[in-house]
């Protein structure tokens, strides 16, 4: 009887799911996922050759080629593949390298003229461990803006965005309903309290 409730509760979640259009994520990257997702669609997916790196999260999003690669079988902060690509993808992938400059410029070398790099990071959330190096860098919208620029993107070839709220923060820092998805949490932006950085440049 026990079994048959808990599989009518997980329909109905699905169910409220589909019809309000929610998918399922967490309440701190619900904004950034929906916000670069858009990002991406506008340039045209079945056009662009992509790269992952070390993820497969945009593996079936309808690109004319897909691929992924990941530490240690390739260190983007040692060297750049021979491939050259339409767009680039690193998500939450930046704040836990050690050499983060040496792979943005590895990711500008990899790019095709024209091509985008699609980056995002955390910025108010607690240290965290990578599945290869620790957490090392935050970077502030204007931060992440100028450090793409010094990895050769052309400044007014940078779209940065943010999102976050004083209730994430705390949610995350105090480690409660951070992984719960965003229905019935504060999804309003306060500018001041970020809680994930991301953008899209353009070689």
């Amino acid at each position: 009887m026990l079994d048959q409730s808990d599989s009518l509760i997980k329909k109905t979640k699905i169910s409220i799911k589909k019809l309000l259009r929610i998918e399922d994520e967490i309440w701190s990257r619900a904004v950034e996922l929906r916000e670069t997702r858009k990002l991406v669609s506008d340039l045209g997916v079945s056009n662009l050759n992509t790269l992952e790196i070390s993820a497969e999260r945009w593996k079936d999003f309808g690109f004319k080629s897909y691929q992924s690669t990941s530490y240690p079988d390739q260190d983007i902060c040692e060297s750049a593949l021979e491939e050259r690509f339409d767009l680039i993808i690193a998500e939450h992938v930046f704040e836990h390298l050690l050499w983060p400059y040496r792979a943005g410029r590895n990711i500008y070398q990899m790019l095709e003229e024209g091509g985008h790099f699609l980056v995002s990071t955390p910025f108010l959330v607690k240290i965290h461990e990578g599945t290869d190096h620790s957490d090392c860098s935050r970077w502030t919208e204007t931060g992440m803006k100028y450090f793409l620029a010094e990895c050769g993107f052309p400044l007014e070839n940078i779209k940065m965005c943010s999102w976050g709220n004083r209730a994430c923060v705390k949610a995350n820092f105090e480690s409660w309903v951070i992984h719960k998805g965003p229905l019935f949490q504060s999804m309003v932006n306060e500018p001041n309290f970020p809680i994930v950085v991301w953008g899209l440049a353009k070689k």
